[in-house]
């Protein structure tokens, strides 16, 4: 029981990342259904909403695509750093509830920040000032650095030894 809690545990994420796409495919199975019987319905408003009705599942099959794809480059991104020793160290100081004190993680930021003037094309730069961000609680612009990261990592440095 011990062992199933810790692969439970260790694994939390992604679990929810798998409930939250089977929810958001029976979503769009639901959604494309529907959408098939008012297309099949004779009367014209019926079709017109069936067809406005189909864009939502093919939205929203694309946006599962794309999210899950970001996710998976994410984590390649992450074990090559991690092999690496490029990984910023997670050595910040947390509240009682588990959350990371804002003032530490601002003051660690603008190493991060300059990292990533000095070298704006290097991805493992922007990985880790998206990380620094996302300590900081910019959940907005640590998106936008580790998606600036994903662009740059396709490119063909991605990987290279003496790119880092």
């Amino acid at each position: 029981m011990r062992a199933l809690i810790d692969v439970v545990s260790r694994n939390r994420v992604k679990i929810g990342v798998v409930l939250v796409t089977l929810l958001l495919v029976f979503w769009l199975v639901v959604s494309f259904q529907r959408s098939f019987l008012l297309l099949t319905d004779p009367d014209p408003i019926a079709k017109a909403l069936g067809l406005g009705y189909l864009l939502l599942p093919l939205i929203g099959a694309w946006a599962l695509v794309r999210e899950l794809t970001f996710g998976a480059q994410t984590q390649r991104m992450a074990r090559i750093l991690e092999h690496e020793g490029g990984l910023p160290v997670d050595d910040l100081p947390r509240t009682p509830a588990g959350r990371i004190v804002r003032a530490a993680a601002d003051e660690s930021f603008p190493q991060y920040q300059a990292e990533a003037e000095r070298e704006p094309g290097n991805w493992r730069s922007w990985f880790r000032l998206s990380c620094a961000y996302d300590a900081a609680g910019d959940r907005k612009r640590a998106r936008r650095a580790m998606r600036d990261a994903a662009k740059l990592f396709t490119g063909p440095d991605s990987a290279g030894p003496g790119s880092s």
